[in-house]
């Protein structure tokens, strides 16, 4: 999976890089988002204990086959949602190797419109 070569080799190596970086404590947890073909999933990591404190999913909006920048912004506003009810105000965005554009960007911009610091 290292491998420079593939593209997710690539994005591997990236990732790494910003986890050397940035670091979810308890006071100020790690936002980590992950997208596949067909939805977009984001946690709110706790990593001074391994736990992760809640998730959401663009599959618990709605059943569509594919994500688009609504949907991302909608699951951005949902985390949102659920830290600030958990008590959760700042965060760490971790954008997981993907570049910070289109679905990753919108998902972002729903958090911090729900109430998040980062």
């Amino acid at each position: 999976m290292s491998n420079i070569k593939t593209k997710a080799g690539r994005r591997n190596r990236i990732k790494m890089g910003i986890r050397n970086k940035i670091e979810g404590t308890t006071s100020v947890p790690r936002l980590s988002v992950f997208k596949s073909n067909k939805a977009i999933y984001a946690q709110v990591i706790d990593d001074s204990k391994s736990h992760t404190l809640l998730s959401v999913s663009s599959t618990e909006l709605d059943k569509k086959s594919k994500v688009n920048v609504e949907t991302s912004k909608g699951v951005g506003k949902k985390v949102a949602e659920r830290a600030i009810a958990a008590g959760i105000s700042v965060i760490v965005f971790d954008r997981n190797g993907y570049l910070y554009h289109g679905n990753v960007k919108a998902l972002a911009e729903g958090a911090r419109e729900g109430g998040l610091k980062f």
